[in-house]
């Protein structure tokens, strides 16, 4: 079968029933596809690249292999998601003619700095809008 999202899911409910699950990388599958992706195109492809000598398979995920993946693709959005909003801080501050610092430990240092600043260009609104972005 073809590694993709569920295969190592499928991957053990098949071998419940007794089944060898080899699963080949999607990378060697698609030279083999013809005409656009769906079902049968899918199968054949996976049927012609397993039959090739010298076929390297994908080992199957434990469980617990698959929770740490899980880990960490979270973590991965998180940090990107953090990245994305300390960007958008500094590119509002920009606006107001407040530069900060690219590192996101000097950001969130120097923010409240900026906040309590009574001689900046931010409004009201903008400090309550910019605190409970914060928190």
């Amino acid at each position: 079968m073809e590694a993709c999202d569920s295969a190592n899911y499928w991957g053990r409910q098949f071998r419940q029933f007794g089944h060898e699950v080899k699963q080949i990388s999607p990378q060697y599958v698609a030279p083999f596809r013809m005409g656009s992706k769906n079902d049968k195109n899918d199968a054949i492809a996976i049927v012609e690249a397993d039959s090739r000598p010298g076929m390297r398979y994908v080992p199957e995920k434990t469980i617990e292999q698959q929770d740490i993946q899980c880990l960490h693709r979270v973590r991965q959005r998180l940090m990107k998601n953090r990245t994305a909003l300390i960007n958008q801080i500094r590119g509002l501050g920009l606006e107001y003619g407040i530069a900060m610092p690219e590192s996101a430990h000097k950001v969130e240092q120097c923010l409240p700095e900026h906040l309590e600043n009574a001689e900046n260009e931010l409004t009201v609104l903008r400090r309550c809008f910019r605190n409970c972005c914060l928190s």
